[in-house]
């Protein structure tokens, strides 16, 4: 039983490190105005269900590594109740990114679903 949940803990590590940054760049394509990361991270776990998609502190090393490639821009800006937020949006380039990331899920989904369900149209 140790090897099926080491195995299941290394899958969900390895699937969760490909998916972050299309979730978190799915959570600020269609975000109304820039939010901070506590703002995204409860997003994210109010949506998850039961699947632990991503650690809080996983969610800031991703953010800065989407603003290093242009996806992302952020902004600091002081807080009323603590120190200052940083505010993070999506930029021209990461909504074109996103549009072909999300074209890239679908056709792994379908394949993913087409070999795990097999059926009649299997070659």
């Amino acid at each position: 039983m140790d090897e099926i949940n080491e195995a299941i803990k290394k899958f969900q590590k390895e699937l969760n490190g490909g998916t972050a940054s299309l979730v978190l760049l799915g959570v600020l394509n269609n975000a109304k105005s820039p939010m901070y990361g506590y703002q995204i991270a409860k997003l994210i776990e109010g949506r998850s269900r039961d699947v632990d998609i991503m650690k809080q502190g996983a969610l800031y090393p991703v953010l800065r590594s989407l603003e290093a490639t242009g996806l992302l821009q952020s902004e600091v800006e002081p807080s009323v109740s603590g120190p200052p937020r940083r505010y993070y949006k999506i930029t021209g380039t990461g909504q074109k990114t996103f549009a072909k990331w999300v074209e890239i899920w679908e056709q792994t989904k379908d394949l993913v679903e087409a070999v795990t369900k097999g059926g009649a149209d299997d070659k």
